[in-house]
This record gives structure tokens, C-alpha cells and sequence, in this order.
């Protein structure tokens, strides 16, 4: 039986009825307990931490009205099966990143992360004042779903590797772990790019499946382990400036809600993408500190690297421009970027990088 089905022959269903004969929207009555499916195995560090808080969030803000109880990858379903399992109505939201299912719509790479794109700051911008948000409840309502911005990592490393890059050419036949837009950069440098769930990294790398691989940061990937295979680390990198994390409901779900219940949601999720992003930041200098003292060699990419890294992002940027909701999101993506951009780098980047020269940081 569908979700919808269910609905209209249960009590809800009933009250949706009487509700109908008023004019008036239904909505689910007494205490109701929601599924929350992940894209992240159980203690991942920050990403894990950022489903568990969101959902306690949900709990405590209801008083209890709403009891949310999370799955971690693999006690439902897999790390890359959380979508259909929502848009089924096998669970009533999922958290996770969208890059993992492009499959389903190559736009849902704007509301997960691309490569050169926005921060964390920048993103904020575009979904709550640039028309992200609108755009973004356009293409979720395709699946039946409805979209909140619900964690973020900050900027992300380069990655782990097995030797150093010196060239674009040292990514031929480089077997590394990039999921999304970010891992189609890398096929166009001639790498055999693997895209795997975050609990699989360490086996895949440890035991030599992989060549190297993303992951967040220095924080989330010291408690991952990495610096226990390789030391060469690559702090900067081009495909995750700020990816977004979201708290996906089934609109259905989400339509039951109460008006009250819904604000609830959506404040656990703006709670939880400014708790996400501190706790990352806060702890990744530290960590970073402890990785060069257990013997890590901290990299940078060479310019023409980078250079690599930009022509092969615009040519993947570029391929699904055919698609009217892909260049509309485009469109307003880029124009929100630009404009932020502008003002950040002539503020606050320049406000940073006088601070740092003058207090010697």
C-alpha cells in the first residue's frame, strides 16, 4: 500500500476528510514517531553527529510531540538508498548529502555541493534570500519531498594519496574516492574515480582498493583513521568549498504536520547547519596540529593543478545544461555566488588577512 492510500484509510485519513468538508488542511493528531534514515554509518564523526542532533532537536522542540528515531547506514537500508526509501514512504526522512543521487536529478547537485562553488556563507545566502529555497522546493516536489539545509563541514580537504601530485598528469589511473560533480572533475584527469559510502573509506584505502580519497577535514578524518595508512595530505581542495548537508521529509509527511510542527523542523535544521559548521571548524585546527605531529605531510596543489581542476569543473558544470531546472538553478546559483563573492573577498577577506599578518597567526 502507498503512503497515500495509507493516509486516506487510517484515522488521519478520516480527519483529512473532515478537514476537506471545512475547507481546512489535515493534519495528524496525538504524539507520532518519525523515521530518520542517513547516508552516514553510526558515529561517523560531525556527519553522524549532525543527523543525531537534528533529530534530537526535532524531539525536544515537539516536547516530545514528535519523536524522531534515526537509522544510521545500513540498520534500514543502505547509505545510498536513503532517497527511494523516503520517496516510497519506507521512512519518513532521510539526512544525508544529494550529490549520492544525481542519478535522480543531475540539479540536486546544487544543493549538495559543486566544484569551485559557494561556502558556507555563500550558500546560506542563496537559499534564504536568493531564491535557492524556491528553487529548491521546485525540484524536491518532483520526488514528493521537501528540502532543509541541515549541516555543513566547512571547507574540505584535498584528500589522502599514496604519492604526490605534482602535475595533471598524476592523476592518470589514480583510483580515489570523489563522489558528486567533484569525482567527474577527476575522471576527466584520467582517474578511475570510485564513489563509496564514508563508513567503506578506510577498508577500501587500507587495503589498497583505493589510491587516495577525500573525506571532510582534519577532524572528521583523523577519527576516520587515514593518517594510519598514508601521510601525504592535501589540505585544500577544489571540489567541497562548503557542501550542504540536508534533512529531506517526505512532503506527505511534512503536509500531516501541524503548522507548529512544521517551524519545528525547520528550526532543528537551521539549529543544526550553524551547530554542524562550529563544531567542525572548532575542532579542526587541533586536529590538524595533531596530524603533523604524528608525522602527516601537509600539501598543496601546484597552480597548474588547479588550473586542471578549474577547466575540467567548467566542462562538467557545463554537460547538463540542456535540462531547463539544471540551468535555471545554474543561472541562479551563479548570479547569488558573484554577488556574494564581490563584498565577502573585499570584507571579510581582506579584514582576515590583515588580521592574521598583524596578530602573526
Amino acid at each position: 500500500m502507498d503512503r497515500r492510500s495509507f493516509l486516506k484509510n487510517t484515522a488521519l485519513g478520516g480527519s483529512a476528510a473532515a478537514a476537506t468538508s471545512l475547507a481546512a488542511p489535515a493534519y495528524a493528531q496525538g504524539n507520532r514517531t518519525l523515521t530518520m534514515v542517513t547516508t552516514w554509518g553510526r558515529g561517523l564523526a560531525g556527519v553522524h553527529d549532525a543527523a543525531q542532533y537534528c533529530a534530537d532537536q526535532i524531539t525536544a522542540m515537539s516536547d516530545g510531540q514528535l519523536t524522531v528515531d534515526l537509522k544510521a547506514a545500513g540498520e534500514l537500508v543502505g547509505a545510498f538508498e536513503v532517497f527511494d526509501a523516503v520517496t516510497a514512504g519506507q521512512a519518513d526522512m532521510y539526512h544525508g548529502v544529494d550529490y549520492y543521487f544525481l542519478g535522480q536529478h543531475p540539479a540536486l547537485s546544487f544543493y549538495s555541493q559543486i566544484p569551485f562553488g559557494m561556502t558556507f556563507q555563500e550558500y546560506s545566502n542563496w537559499w534564504y534570500i536568493d531564491g535557492g529555497k524556491e528553487l529548491g522546493d521546485e525540484l524536491y516536489s518532483i520526488f514528493g519531498l521537501k528540502a532543509f539545509p541541515c549541516g555543513n563541514t566547512g571547507p574540505q580537504s584535498g584528500g589522502w594519496f599514496a604519492k604526490e601530485i605534482n602535475s595533471p598528469e598524476d592523476f592518470q589511473g589514480l583510483r580515489f574516492r570523489m563522489p558528486g560533480q567533484g569525482g567527474e572533475v577527476l575522471g576527466k584527469l584520467g582517474a578511475s574515480v570510485q564513489n563509496l559510502p564514508g563508513s567503506e573509506v578506510y577498508q577500501a584505502l587500507s587495503s589498497g582498493a583505493i589510491d587516495g580519497t577525500e573525506w571532510i577535514g582534519p577532524w572528521a578524518d583523523e577519527k576516520a583513521g587515514f593518517q594510519e595508512i598514508t601521510k601525504t595530505y592535501y589540505t585544500a581542495g577544489f571540489h567541497e568549498p562548503g557542501p550542504n548537508l540536508n534533512c529531506v521529509v517526505g512532503l506527505e509527511v511534512y503536509e500531516s504536520l501541524t503548522p507548529a510542527q512544521q517551524a519545528i523542523v525547520s528550526g532543528a535544521a537551521q539549529a543544526t547547519n550553524i551547530w554542524s559548521m562550529s563544531q567542525f571548524m572548532a575542532n579542526n585546527g587541533a586536529a590538524l596540529q595533531r596530524l603533523q605531529s604524528s608525522g602527516v605531510t601537509l600539501r598543496e596543489f601546484p597552480d597548474e593543478v588547479w588550473d586542471a581542476f578549474g577547466a575540467a569543473a567548467q566542462e562538467v558544470l557545463q554537460q547538463n545544461m540542456g535540462d531547463e531546472l539544471y540551468k535555471k538553478a545554474y543561472d541562479s546559483y551563479r548570479e547569488s555566488l558573484e554577488s556574494s563573492a564581490s563584498w565577502i573577498s573585499r570584507s571579510e577577506g581582506s579584514f582576515r588577512s590583515q588580521r592574521d599578518r598583524v596578530l602573526d597567526i
